[in-house]
């Protein structure tokens, strides 16, 4: 939808961005399923055909919300000279626009995102390594990595409630750790056990330190330096 020209469109009170804004208050109270072209047009207090005169389709409007949310990815006051802080800084930001807006991980997997917003976050992930003067390909794998990194820590948290309710995700913790406790108890589980009594350390207090895990490796295996000073080249 980037690539195609915009028409005429009548003269209205409606904006492509109130659309976009109502259908991302709507999933982010209800999740993705409740969002339609019908249910936004409600939302707004207008008809659903006037809203054909700024979204074609519920996917072009899916790919506007994706867009929309990553403009709160974007860090506008610029990025620290250290390499390793402007990742972790970046990596930090995304997964708390993912988990305000968990339904973006459902859009991200329908098919590939490549609208403005999402190509300056592209764009300042790549910033992040300039002082490490690395080619573009080597660039592009450490970005892949991080994203594929903070993506699956974000969906385990989502599942987990910590992108949705979490008092229902505290309720069904609770509910599961009797059976846990007596499947410990039967001594098939010699090593997870241990872990139960200590209890299980809480998915979303393990990202940093994943992150600092993942960076270490990618610093070893290109044979980066762990930082540069703030400001160096």
């Amino acid at each position: 939808m980037w690539a195609r020209p915009t028409g005429d469109r009548r003269r209205s009170a409606l904006t492509q961005e109130a659309v976009v804004a109502a259908a991302i208050t709507l999933a982010d109270r209800e999740g993705l399923a409740a969002v339609s072209i019908r249910r936004v047009a409600a939302e707004l207090g207008a008809r659903t055909m006037s809203l054909y005169s700024y979204i074609e389709s519920k996917e072009d409007l899916l790919d506007l919300m994706f867009d929309e949310a990553n403009r709160e990815v974007l860090i506008e006051d610029g990025l620290p000279g250290d390499w390793r802080a402007a990742i972790i800084l970046i990596a930090q930001r995304t997964r708390a626009v993912l988990l305000r807006h968990p339904w973006m991980v459902e859009v991200a997997g329908r098919r590939p995102q490549v609208g403005p917003n999402g190509l300056r976050h592209v764009e300042q992930s790549l910033a992040a390594l300039d002082p490490l003067r690395l080619d573009p390909p080597a660039g592009a794998l450490i970005c892949a990595a991080v994203d594929d990194y903070l993506l699956g820590h974000v969906i385990r948290e989502v599942m987990t409630g910590g992108g949705a309710d979490r008092g229902a995700a505290e309720a069904a913790r609770s509910s599961t750790l009797p059976y846990l406790q007596r499947m410990a108890r039967s001594g098939e589980f010699p090593r997870l056990a241990p872990l139960l009594d200590a209890g299980m350390p809480q998915v979303g207090e393990t990202f940093d330190q994943g992150l600092e895990w993942l960076l270490d490796g990618i610093a070893r295996s290109h044979g980066l330096p762990a930082g540069l000073p703030d400001g160096d080249d």
